[in-house]
């Protein structure tokens, strides 16, 4: 997980060039042809960078607006630098000390999208994720609050964290067990750490290797079928192929123990989280080209008519790294967990014996 400082004395100045070089690099990729591998597949191997300030979802305020002026792009970059900059510490003590980490240790980013897009999602065109059908909506509630198994959710922040006390480690979210990535996907997903990519080539093989938990997806680039149905796996079944110079990578075979797909937290309001359908019905599209010695184009479109009423495709740039990347040690289960629930049992116990002492006091005062 890299750094990210920011000066924001530098920042005008920082956008102008950013700005300057995505142009450069948008110009410089048409008719860009990738170097080849020994057995004459585009090279597209390397550490790509896929940190993004952009939102996933169209802002509602930017309506039908899908791009940024200059001038638009560099006001609404710096208030999302602001919204993410929790060196700016809250009056609350519980909250600031609960808050952890400072903004060194986390890594959203620093620019928008190359295009100066108001959202990742380039369809449907209103930027937005599609209408959630209503039978996903209503297991919502049993998934996301009430915790019933399986439960899909990535993280708990959706459970209430005012009044959750989690049973067991099952009813924590997937995330925080440390048994997939909050960002790593399939597909993948910007997001406040451990945003890097590896790609590894043979010639019958390309494998994926993701910064967050550390998981390698390995896609087999021959005719081979996929899995049968009853065969289901964390990340799904992938198989590959090129075409021209653009690697797709198709995949089905996901598992009932994930959800679909992880509804973003907006930095306005967390009262729509949480997890939504299940990955036994979800067909994913994934695509990687080379657009330039330094931008490698990611693509996908997600499909699952049980949880969403259309597909919807999401555009993410990504930069080469010239850094390496280093093993994110998140263990399976987490280390952590056993802290947790006993914190959560601390919590029952103090509840409950906050009555018998509320009474002593009562009684005392009477007296």
């Amino acid at each position: 997980m890299a750094g990210n400082p920011t000066n924001f004395s530098a920042a005008p100045l920082s956008f102008a060039l950013a700005l300057a070089t995505s142009l450069a690099a948008c110009s410089d990729s048409k008719g860009f042809e990738p170097k080849r591998t020994a057995w004459g597949n585009p090279d597209i191997e390397g550490v790509w960078d896929f940190r993004n300030l952009t939102p996933l979802e169209r802002p509602p305020e930017l309506a039908d607006k899908a791009t940024l002026t200059p001038e638009e792009a560099k006001a609404f970059r710096e208030l999302v630098l602001q919204a993410v900059d929790v060196d700016n510490r809250t009056e609350e003590a519980a909250l600031d000390i609960e808050g952890a980490y400072n903004t060194f240790w986390w890594d959203w980013g620093t620019e928008l999208h190359e295009d100066l897009r108001t959202s990742l999602i380039i369809d449907p065109p209103n930027g937005r994720l599609p209408d959630i059908t209503p039978e996903a909506r209503a297991q919502m509630e049993k998934q996301n609050r009430l915790r019933i198994p399986p439960v899909r959710d990535l993280f708990s922040y959706s459970a209430n964290p005012a009044v959750f006390r989690p049973a067991g480690p099952e009813s924590l979210g997937l995330s925080e067990r440390c048994l997939v990535g909050f960002n790593a996907g399939p597909p993948l997903t910007p997001s406040a750490y451990n945003n890097n990519l590896r790609i590894v080539q043979t010639p019958k093989y390309i494998v994926l290797v993701t910064e967050m938990i550390h998981d390698a997806r390995i896609v087999p680039m021959d005719d081979r079928p996929h899995l049968t149905s009853e065969i289901r796996r964390w990340s799904g079944d992938s198989r590959g192929r090129w075409e021209g110079n653009t690697l797709v990578i198709e995949t089905t075979n996901f598992t009932d123990k994930t959800p679909t797909f992880q509804l973003p937290t907006t930095l306005e309001t967390l009262t729509e989280l949480g997890a939504v359908g299940s990955g036994m019905n979800m067909h994913l599209v994934e695509s990687f080209t080379r657009i330039s010695e330094s931008r490698l184009d990611y693509e996908y479109t997600l499909t699952d008519p049980t949880t969403f009423v259309r597909p919807f495709t999401v555009n993410i740039p990504m930069r080469v790294s010239d850094g390496q990347m280093f093993e994110y040690a998140c263990h399976e289960g987490n280390y952590a967990l056993p802290g947790m629930l006993k914190g959560a049992r601390l919590l029952e116990a103090e509840e409950l014996d906050a009555p018998k002492t509320l009474t002593g006091r009562l009684s005392a005062n009477t007296e």
